[in-house]
């Protein structure tokens, strides 16, 4: 469900392990199936189901049929099924499974209940909660992408969850693309600008809100670029709002070209665009809680005691009265150490292979320090 024309870090890794599927393992036949306009191949590798959009959705549709899913997954005969997600596409992959007699493994890349209280109201967390619990207890694994995840889902009852961090492309994202001083001519600023950067959807769980709240307390001279989240943000003459960019490239060169990246979710599952920001060369303020907070530290940025926008302003006020180019040398060398993809699709071809040979998961795919 969480791929889509404008989706982020789901899609993101998915097209990632394609590319290193296709240049490390030919021998594996790799097919996304996801949503679409239509139902058939969209493209090699690519099958999509129709679905029906969701209102001020981004391009989200919602599958309706589990049968229909269950029956496009069960033709394509695979090995191993991976679902991300536990709505209809992962009950259809459980049913596959089942039909086939393969094993199927649920990536948990969302906290269902902690986002059904966020956009619905508190009653819908215990319903939220058990549909998720109970989801993921029929996999044959599980994988989490963080502590954090790993944690929320022992807490629902799902206790041996694989730890397996996402990675970032190191080549894309690099330090080299910086180019601030064409940046603030472009944005129209003063070199003496502290220029904060965040990149993303406009989704409430980022929280974009305390984003904007914090660089109002701070003023002059700092201000953030709100790269696709700023569409529907409250207008103030700290922030400034540009298109989601649809080109990876004018993206790296967007995060390699300010002074830091801000994140303010401390419910994040991982933080794809926090890597992306590490491997650019950018330090990173985020909260110390959730995914984010496994990622930084004052190594490489500065964490928060909380996502409110008071503790957001104290952090980046603290990061300023750092050596940023240390940090920024700092980040780059923390993505190339830990976090490039390899690292990823090795460990989890180790789970893949294990499962389709009839044999159990042997302990965490993988665990960052």
């Amino acid at each position: 469900m969480m791929y889509a024309p404008r989706s982020g870090g789901v899609k993101r890794y998915l097209l990632a392990k394609r590319a290193w599927l296709d240049a490390h393992r030919r021998d594996i036949v790799h097919t996304i199936v996801a949503p679409g306009p239509r139902t058939g191949a969209s493209a090699e590798g690519h099958m999509t189901i129709a679905a029906a959009r969701l209102p001020f959705g981004d391009g989200y549709r919602m599958p309706a049929s589990v049968t229909k899913w269950a029956d496009v997954i069960s033709d394509l005969s695979p090995d191993v099924i991976e679902a991300g997600d536990v709505f209809v596409p992962g009950l259809a992959a459980l049913e596959a499974g089942q039909d086939l007699g393969r094993p199927v493994v649920g990536f948990c890349h969302t906290d269902a209940a902690a986002l059904a209280a966020l956009h619905l109201g508190e009653w819908a967390r215990a319903p939220a909660r058990r549909q998720w619990s109970d989801t993921f207890a029929r996999f044959d694994a599980v994988v989490a992408p963080s502590r954090h995840m790993a944690a929320r889902l022992a807490e629902a009852g799902v206790e041996d969850a694989l730890v397996q961090p996402l990675g970032v492309d190191l080549e894309r994202f690099h330090p080299r693309f910086a180019d601030r001083a064409g940046l603030m001519a472009r944005l129209g600023l003063s070199p003496a600008t502290r220029l904060l950067v965040f990149a993303g959807r406009a989704a409430r769980e980022k929280n974009i809100e305390a984003m904007i709240e914090a660089v109002e307390r701070l003023g002059d001279p700092y201000r953030l670029l709100l790269v696709g989240a700023g569409r529907d943000a409250r207008a103030s003459a700290q922030v400034i709002a540009l298109d989601y960019e649809r080109d990876t490239g004018a993206l790296a060169r967007l995060i390699a070209s300010a002074d830091a990246f801000l994140h303010a979710n401390e419910n994040e599952p991982f933080g794809l665009a926090v890597l992306e920001a590490l491997a650019s060369g950018t330090p990173v303020v985020g909260p110390r809680r959730g995914g984010v907070g496994e990622l930084i530290d004052e190594a490489v940025g500065q964490r928060a005691q909380s996502a409110s926008s008071v503790h957001l302003a104290e952090a980046i006020d603290a990061l300023f009265t750092q050596d940023l180019n240390e940090l920024s040398r700092a980040a780059r060398r923390r993505a190339e150490e830990q976090h490039g993809w390899d690292s990823t699709f090795k460990g989890l071809s180790a789970l893949y292979g294990r499962l389709s040979r009839g044999l159990a998961p042997a302990g965490p795919v993988a665990l960052s320090a």
